[in-house]
């Protein structure tokens, strides 16, 4: 009688592996379906010295950025900002006491102090130069 418990243990250690598609007794069994063909490989990145990566949204151009050209004038501390060659604002920093700067709102070349204008600044974008 002890034959039966052995017989049924077996087979319901046997049972669940079955089902789930595991081979029995260790014997591996062949699909009666040939294997998908294999995709062709990628081709292969491109070298590094050919490399661009693509630009980020946060950088800006080389062009676009301004060249900045700092000299003192006496005890004060001038800082040039030009774009394309253009000076467009001067940031003064004097000796004692806060800095301020000289902006060309027009383009004209006539500079004036940014901290005492309004607050509200209207648009002074450029279209067309005739």
């Amino acid at each position: 009688m002890r034959s039966l418990p052995v017989i049924v243990l077996m087979s319901l250690i046997a049972a669940p592996a079955a089902a789930i598609g595991a081979p029995e007794n260790g014997a591996a069994q062949k699909s009666a379906t040939p294997a998908p063909p294999a995709r062709e490989a990628p081709p292969p990145p491109p070298p590094p010295e050919s490399y661009q990566p693509a630009p980020t949204p946060g950088t800006p151009e080389p062009g676009l950025e301004p060249e900045i050209t700092i000299t003192t004038k006496g005890t004060e501390i001038h800082a040039e900002y030009r774009l394309s060659g253009q000076l467009y604002m001067i940031k003064v920093t004097p000796a004692k006491g806060k800095p301020y700067y000289l902006i060309d709102y027009e383009g004209s070349g006539q500079f004036r102090r940014s901290d005492l204008e309004p607050n509200i600044m209207i648009p002074t974008w450029v279209i067309k130069r005739f």
